[in-house]
């Protein structure tokens, strides 16, 4: 157990068959166990290239300038003003927009039906059934439907209407209807 002092320590120390045992080892370590790894990438690296969708293009925005002069006075009249006030002159068949509306104005003129007439003080009444079943009496001068309708006549197979529809702004077209009898409201 002594050791010798004049003798090198390191692998030369060693007895050759204990470099026989570490070389085998070294050599058992070294053996190339990545075959699969190498398939992998083989297989990777001939795949198919799929290109690289480009990047939209950016959308630029434009600068808004303010401007004090561009600021409309609240206290000054408009052109839009001036349009309203024309709009009160306009067409002399404009509505009256200050007139209320009556209970059959609510529903479109093809979810009316005319059911049948009354005769009450002298006067020919329509019966006209509502798309809600119920039953309303109209008259001469009686409004009904979405587009202003005033009814004009009521006779004993139908009622006869006027409808007033805006063409353009301030310009108001008269068009005739009628709701027969029995029969699904048909617009003529």
């Amino acid at each position: 157990m002594f050791r010798d002092v004049g003798r090198p320590v390191g692998l030369m120390s060693l007895s050759p068959a204990a470099l026989v045992v570490m070389m085998s080892l070294l050599a058992a370590c070294s053996e190339d166990n990545f075959g699969d790894l190498q398939e992998y990438v083989t297989e990777v690296r001939s795949r198919k290239k799929e290109p690289v969708a480009a990047l939209p293009v950016p959308k630029t925005a434009e600068p808004f300038l303010f401007r004090v002069e561009q600021i409309q006075d609240p206290f000054r009249r408009t052109q839009r003003d001036d349009e309203a006030g024309d709009a009160a002159q306009c067409s002399a068949n404009r509505p009256d927009p200050n007139r209320a509306k009556e209970e059959l104005e609510s529903f479109e003129l093809d979810a009316l039906r005319m059911v049948g007439t009354i005769r009450l003080h002298g006067e020919l009444w329509g019966l006209v059934q509502a798309k809600d079943a119920t039953i309303h009496r109209v008259r001469t001068g009686t409004y009904m439907g979405l587009r202003l309708g005033r009814v004009v006549a009521v006779e004993p197979d139908r009622i006869e209407l006027i409808e007033q529809v805006e063409q353009r702004s301030c310009v108001w077209e008269e068009r005739q209807a009628s709701l027969d009898l029995t029969e699904p409201a048909d617009r003529r």
